[in-house]
């Protein structure tokens, strides 16, 4: 009995398959295929706790980097172009890296899971820093915003590998937990700065904001990659669809420049305005119509249906693009309405970005006990968007609008660790980069729609010429208090309807169990 039931689990040798059937399995997906790609898992050899803590810091620096050159260049910009004699260009140092960071995410998220994470975090870094060093030594403004533009490559890349690596090493019902401490830094980096770059440009070089950049990415590199040896590998080598992976960034490309361009340098019904939305969307339609004959398409188009990803990713893109529009049209809220200087309304965003960082932990830390973990995803944009009701409809003191804010972000905060990992754990392991690439892609557009958009309200409620990017000072004084505080309010109200949204979008996404500890605890830090 013994003997047979030993035999009995041992695999019959079935012969050769018939070609008709051979053929038609050669044709299917290899995830059909492939045992490696069940849902994400607790890594199969766990690291050290001082392994991970080593990662953690070094993924910690590398976001640093792009975190703080998104921002550093914005109070340098005045003496940049006192030097380079060219004003005209200024905004093209900032538009050249965003262009190129929204374009290149989901390229670097497909590459990471073919190529591995190593060699990707390697590409980023190196070319954030040939950027960073061809930068320090551009001779004029063309050659600095194209070295922008190659710099922009590599802060691209480097949010998406992060994201990967972190999954690659701790289990998902962990990882949110982990969210708090990103969160951090790139609040961090994006309030810290504008003052590094302010101090740099007035006491020392323009310059030093870009040379500062090779130490820190030295540090990183030499923290991470003795460490990458031991991390858990899962990706899968297939050819790469180049000419899919062109079209989706030029796409990307046209409709940034739409979106930057348009109702500024260009009236949005204007003839170049709508040939490039028009180019955007055929750009886009043969994407799509390429990676559905495709074999293996550069960003497959099922991994962005089902009912979790759409749900996730609007609902990750409304919480992101409400907090970047009112962190760049707030300013002028506070100056005109509050008569806030410059700095003291820079200061007064600090609630909606450190408090948001708060809600993120508690997100997080809920992921790694609760069984129904996106709850306080979704009870925390409900509140966000009672309190941007409570933003519209009433009106406030500054200290009772800070507080207020406050709240919104707190509420807001919770969908980031939410979204994040329910998309990494509802993809195979071998494209967990993939579909965080394309996470990043869609944040980010999601992020210049909202702004452009906030801006058309208040120029359409307000029916003066309003620019971006804090160029509006010279307006304010002629804008009565009453006339902003009423255009604020649709914008406050939109910001509410975009939470209510990512409210519905977690209560309608499926609700699939998270692999790992019960009672995950985060590493520490401070040790």
């Amino acid at each position: 009995m013994n003997k047979f039931a030993r035999q009995s689990h041992q695999p019959a040798d079935i012969g050769p398959l018939p070609d008709d059937i051979a053929e038609e399995l050669s044709r299917l997906p290899t995830e059909v295929l492939s045992v490696d790609d069940a849902p994400s898992i607790a890594p199969p050899a766990p690291l050290t706790t001082d392994e991970v803590r080593t990662i953690v810091i070094s993924l910690m620096l590398t976001m640093f980097l792009a975190a703080l050159d998104q921002t550093i260049v914005a109070t340098a910009l005045p003496t940049i172009g006192r030097q380079f004699r060219d004003v005209s260009n200024l905004s093209w140092v900032i538009t050249a890296y965003l262009l190129a960071g929204t374009a290149v995410a989901p390229v670097f998220g497909t590459l990471s899971d073919i190529y591995g994470r190593r060699a990707m975090i390697i590409t980023s870094l190196s070319l954030f820093v040939a950027g960073s060093i061809l930068c320090a030594v551009a001779p004029n403004m063309p050659m600095l915003i194209l070295a922008r533009g190659l710099q922009g490559l590599g802060g691209g890349g480097i949010m998406p590998v992060v994201q990967t690596v972190i999954s690659d090493v701790v289990s998902p019902r962990e990882r949110g937990q982990y969210q708090a401490y990103f969160s951090s830094v790139w609040m961090v980096g994006g309030i810290l700065g504008p003052v590094i770059g302010g101090v740099f440009a007035e006491h020392l070089h323009w310059s030093m904001i870009f040379w500062i950049n090779l130490p820190l990415a030295a540090a990183a590199l030499a923290l991470l990659l003795p460490k990458m040896g031991k991390i858990p590998a899962f990706h899968r080598k297939r050819k790469v669809d180049w000419f899919g992976g062109v079209l989706l960034m030029a796409s990307a490309v046209v409709f940034m420049l739409v979106l930057t361009w348009g109702g500024t340098r260009y009236p949005w019904l204007s003839p170049t305005v709508i040939a490039m939305i028009g180019a955007a969307v055929a750009l886009a339609v043969t994407f799509v119509w390429h990676a559905r004959r495709a074999d293996e398409p550069f960003l497959p188009l099922p991994l962005l249906s089902g009912t979790v990803a759409p749900y996730a990713l609007t609902a990750g893109g409304c919480a992101l693009g409400a907090m970047t529009g009112l962190t760049v049209q707030l300013p002028l809220y506070y100056e005109s309405v509050y008569h806030l200087s410059a700095s003291e309304a820079g200061l007064a965003l600090i609630p909606l970005a450190a408090v948001s960082t708060c809600g993120a932990a508690i997100a997080g830390r809920t992921m790694a006990r609760a069984k129904h973990y996106k709850r306080v995803a979704v009870v925390g944009t409900s509140w966000a968007a009672l309190c941007g009701l409570g933003l519209t409809f009433s009106t406030l003191p500054l200290w009772a609008l800070l507080v207020l804010m406050a709240a919104f972000a707190l509420g807001l905060g919770t969908t980031f660790p939410v979204c994040v990992v329910s998309l990494q754990n509802s993809v195979a392991r071998a494209q967990v980069g993939t579909i965080t690439g394309a996470m990043n892609f869609f944040r980010s557009l999601m992020s210049s729609f909202t702004v452009a958009a906030f801006a058309a309200i208040l120029l359409i409620s307000l029916g003066a010429d309003i620019p971006l990017a804090g160029e509006h000072h010279g307006a304010i004084n002629a804008i009565p208090s009453a006339d902003m505080m009423m255009a604020f309010r649709y914008v406050f109200g939109a910001a509410a309807a975009m939470m209510a949204l990512a409210s519905l979008c977690l209560i309608l996404m499926e609700e699939r169990p998270l692999a790992g500890p019960a009672t995950a605890q985060p590493v520490d830090m401070a040790e």
